[in-house]
Order: structure tokens, then sequence, then C-alpha cells
């Protein structure tokens, strides 16, 4: 069942998402375990002037299903910016085509990102080299076009989900990030969340 598509970045800076579907591939990774970077040219997603709606309509991930926060370097707090979420959307919105993975819900702080992916595709990367092709090309848009000397930390922290863990409940903890953090008093108020790919979990 496809979920209903939203506006993804409004102009307030306000990030929401779109749709859902099907198709799965197991994938050699160790979850739990923080995976470096591939050191990999990374394919570019198409060029997006404007994007106001994903035009896509996503097919739902049946699992596997990961939880990756990736960290920037020293710390920076930086990416809870507009033009810097609007990077990060737009590479994941290119995902499924790029890299054979699909994004679901996510969740972007100052200066770290939690998102739950899965694969789409049989013949998708894995998840090491999804994760950091996607880490490099965000990064050289980051400092070409927002942060000088931009970076993310090289390596990054992966958890599969297992079938015993609930996606809802395991959302309900990262969207109230902002709020541990003191940045909102409700999770709804933050404006750097949304979903891309409805996830059947």
């Amino acid at each position: 069942m496809a979920g209903t598509g939203v506006p993804a970045l409004q102009d307030d800076g306000l990030i929401r998402m779109s749709k859902g579907g099907n198709e799965k591939k197991m994938v050699s990774c160790r979850a739990g375990i923080p995976m470096p970077a591939a050191d990999a040219d990374a394919a570019a997603p198409r060029d997006r002037k404007h994007l106001r709606r994903l035009e896509r309509i996503f097919p739902q991930i049946p699992g596997p299903l990961f939880f990756v926060t990736c960290c920037v370097s020293r710390r920076r707090r930086v990416l809870a910016e507009t033009r810097v979420a609007r990077i990060l959307v737009d590479a994941w919105a290119a995902a499924p085509d790029t890299y054979g993975w699909q994004v679901g819900r996510y969740v972007v702080m100052p200066n770290h990102v939690h998102f739950f992916t899965g694969p789409c595709r049989d013949d998708a990367e894995s998840l090491s080299h999804f994760v950091g092709r996607w880490k490099r090309w965000t990064a050289r848009e980051i400092r070409n076009r927002v942060v000088s000397g931009f970076a993310w930390q090289i390596e990054f922290f992966d958890h599969l989900l297992r079938s015993s863990e609930s996606y809802g409940a395991k959302w309900e903890y990262v969207r109230n990030n902002p709020v541990r953090a003191g940045l909102v008093q409700a999770a709804e108020e933050w404006p750097f969340q949304g979903e891309l790919s409805v996830v059947q979990w």
C-alpha cells in the first residue's frame, strides 16, 4: 500500500516526504558495527533546482531494515539548515536509482543524521558502499554550496532491526532527539525530519 505524498522541502524549511513499496535483497553487513565509508566515486543524483515535491512514488521496504547514524567531523553543528538539509534529502531521494537503497524515516540533527534504510533492488550495493558513496557526494555538495571545509566522520554506525523490534517505537525515540537536546518543546516542531519511503515492518 503506497503512502500519501506530501511536500518534501517547503520554503519555510519544513521537511516532509512521500510514498511506499516492494522488493528485497539480503546484504552482507554486520549490524551494530561501525563501518568505514567506501573509497569510491559517487554517482551524483539527478540535479533538481526546486524540490517542492518528490515526483517518484517509492515502493515499500519489506526488509532487511537498518538504522544508520552518520556524524559530522569534529561535531560541527552545520546540518540543521535548510540548504544543507535539501542536499541530504535530494541524495536520499536519488538513492533507489543510484545505489539500490531506499530511505524511510529520518531526522537531521545539527551535527549528525539518523535514518532507516533497506535495499530495494536485486543488484543493490552493500550498505557500506551505499552510505560511503552517499557521504562522499553530500560532503562535496555541502562544501561547494554551503559550508566550506565540511566533512563527515570516516565511520558510520548501523543497526539491523530484528523481527522482535518495533520500527515505530524506535522511530518515536529517534524523532524525540531534538526534544531531549533542548532544540524544541515537541518533536513535531523540529523541521528537519521526514519520511521518503513507507516501511512495513
